[in-house]
Parts: C-alpha cells; structure tokens; sequence
C-alpha cells in the first residue's frame, strides 16, 4: 500500500485475513471492512471518508484484479455520506451486487446495509475478482457457533394437487437441471398435461389461474420478486421464475417430483 491508505482510522488487512462472510470481531457500528485476495482495510465511520478500490495498486485502498487489464484502474468507490456507506462505480464494466444487481458507472451510489454484501467484477477468461464488503452493525459479529443445535429449515410451501401437478410441468427444465432453464408457456404447460392420461382436459387460462394463485398466496406471505410492481417492465418469465426459484429453494418441488410427469 502507499500514501493512499496512510489516512487517520484506516487499518489495513492481511491477504491471509479470513473471509468477511464469517463475520468481523466487535467493531463500532458502521465500521466497514473491504478485502480482496490481495488483502484489504478497515475504516470507522466518519462523514466524508472513502475507499477506493481497483487494479492500481498505488493509488487505491483494496486492490483487486492487479493483472486483469479488463478490470479499471480505480474500479469502485465506498464513501460515508448521511450515516451511511455508500458503494459506487467508477469503472468500465458493471459491479455485481447480490440479487443479481448490476451497478454500473451510470447508475447512482448504492446504500450499503448492514452486515455482508460480495461485489464481483467479470474479468477476462471467466475469472470473476471478488470484494468483500462489511459494514458493523451494533455487533458485528455472527452468531457463535452451535453445533448441537437443531438445523433452521425452511418449509415447503403447501399446494393442493392441482397447483403441484400445473407448476412441476411449468418448471420442468429447472428439475432437470437443465443449463439455461425458462419456465414453459401456459400453452406448453396445459398440452402437455392434456395429453397425460386421466389428467383431463387443461386450458392455459385455468394454468395461468392456478399458478397466479401460489404468486399471489406467496407474495403475501413476503416472498419478494413475484408481483410486476416489484420487478417492473417488461416482466416477461420473470415472475414464474422467481416463483420456482423459490418453490425449488424450500423444497417444494424436487427432481423425483417430474414422475407425474411420466418422467423416469
């Protein structure tokens, strides 16, 4: 590091230093941690400060991507304003937030939250350069482990046969683990189970009803992502995506369900 980083509250971290994702020792709230492979910093909150972070060794805080020409020179920017960090990019390519956020150098700062957030910058040949972001909460520390406890699970979501039967043929390309899935049309989803014995006769409207039925029942219950006023427009497949992202993460639906589907 050079004069840079040489500034009042900042501590500098050691590349071997473990992953943010583990947590932080007790900081004062609003101290930010920021470490790549090359090592990192920690800064207490004070209005004004920034970090920067890039390829250029010299003149940024973090560096990341030190031999990976399609990262910038100064790639990114954290600054305090308001009580908040504030996470900005001052680069070519898009930083990738959690959620699948792009944060672009037209876009404006984004507010940091509390606790964990992994910034990905796409380099060359696939690699992916990782920053780690860590802003302390009131205790900055994760929960001390507990191995004899029992494990959190989440719960399937309860559906009625019809609702089951109409999303596992809507997320069949999912439960079979194909490369790039989309969630069929309701076209597609009612031939098909037309076309099953004994399973009757399908209309997409009645599809369509059925799995707007599970959206809207779940979005109630605050599963993000399933209503256009949250994703916007053009939503396209979005929000059955969403939905059987979500159906798959709780083990709602799982592989050996597609034997409805006649499916070995």
């Amino acid at each position: 590091m050079t004069d840079i980083s040489q500034v009042e509250g900042l501590e500098p971290l050691p590349p071997s230093h473990a992953s943010l994702a583990f947590g932080v020792p007790e900081s004062a709230p609003g101290t930010i941690y920021a470490l790549s492979v090359s090592g990192g910093v920690r800064f207490r909150p004070k209005e004004e400060r920034e970090i920067l972070f890039g390829r250029n060794r010299p003149e940024v805080h973090v560096c990341v991507g030190e031999d990976d020409r399609r990262v910038s020179r100064c790639h990114g920017r954290l600054a305090r304003r308001g009580g908040h960090w504030w996470l900005a990019n001052t680069g070519h390519l898009p930083l990738q937030l959690p959620g699948s956020r792009m944060l672009s150098l037209e876009d404006e700062p984004f507010p940091l939250q509390t606790g964990y957030t992994p910034v990905f910058i796409r380099g060359t040949a696939r690699r992916r350069h990782l920053v780690e972001l860590y802003v302390a909460d009131v205790d900055g520390r994760l929960p001390t482990p507990a191995p004899d406890a029992a494990t959190l699970k989440d719960r399937p979501w309860k559906l009625d046969a019809a609702e089951r039967l109409a999303l596992v043929c809507l997320a069949q390309r999912y439960l079979l683990h194909e490369a790039y899935p989309q969630p069929g049309s309701w076209k597609q989803v009612a031939d098909e189970l037309t076309r099953l014995e004994a399973a009757g006769t399908w209309r997409p409207k009645r599809i369509e009803h059925l799995v707007t039925g599970v959206r809207k029942r779940l979005s109630a219950a605050g599963v993000p992502g399933l209503t256009r006023e949250e994703v916007g427009e053009p939503v396209g497949n979005m929000l059955n995506h969403n939905l059987i992202l979500e159906l798959l993460h709780t083990r709602t639906l799982v592989p050996p369900d597609l034997r409805v589907l006649g499916e070995d």
